[in-house]
């Protein structure tokens, strides 16, 4: 089934992202799935958790409201394409995984072609190529079944607990205010996570 967020939604997301792209495609189904499958919740009660960086945590944050700064989208550096929703007041939630399959042969060449730009190797006729490959996917990503495109799985892993208002500390070495539970010890000393880093460095 297409995408049911409204044409005037995608166009401000676009314009938060800043471009519109494959990856920003994916971010808004992933949020559509959350908003399905949650319905939308009040303050910081949906819980986003992203397992990448890409574009579409961008999109993400812009449609369900989930935000590092209300500490209810939490970033897990492990480099999937994987999106994880819960909802605290009803306790359920579900990780949704992108289907490597749906980029088939339009993301392989696509991929040989971005290097090409990287290196900076890439003619006109190729780059106007990876344009025109770029739209075919987000189509593609934007006309999928929901279902066809993520891997769902229900989550039965405890739910994020909400963002706590921690004290904060003085560093010892630099003087800077830093959270309490984002300080180390060092020698009985205080200290932020850089200076304690550059006390403790092993070489």
């Amino acid at each position: 089934m297409p995408c049911y967020i409204s044409k005037n939604m995608i166009d401000k997301v676009i314009d938060f992202h800043g471009h519109w792209c494959p990856g920003l495609a994916i971010g808004i189904r992933a949020a559509e799935l959350a908003l399905k499958r949650l319905g939308r919740s009040k303050e910081s009660d949906l819980v986003a958790v992203v397992e990448t960086d890409m574009c579409g945590v961008d999109a993400i944050q812009m449609l369900t409201g989930c935000t590092f700064g209300k500490g209810n989208l939490i970033h897990r550096d492990y480099g999937k394409v994987a999106f994880s929703f819960f909802d605290r007041k009803k306790g359920k939630g579900f990780r949704a995984v992108l289907q490597p399959e749906l980029r088939e042969e339009i993301g392989s060449e696509l991929q040989a072609l971005m290097k090409k730009m990287n290196e900076g190797t890439i003619s006109a006729q190729e780059r106007h190529r990876s344009e025109e490959l770029r739209q075919m996917l987000q189509d593609k990503y934007m006309k999928a079944d929901l279902e066809d495109m993520f891997s769902i799985t229900k989550l039965t892993a405890s739910i994020p607990r909400p963002a706590r208002i921690l004290q904060s500390l003085r560093c010892e070495a630099c003087g800077e205010m830093t959270m309490e539970s984002r300080t180390r010890k060092f020698e009985g000393k205080t200290l932020c996570i850089p200076c304690f880093s550059k006390l403790d460095q092993k070489i």
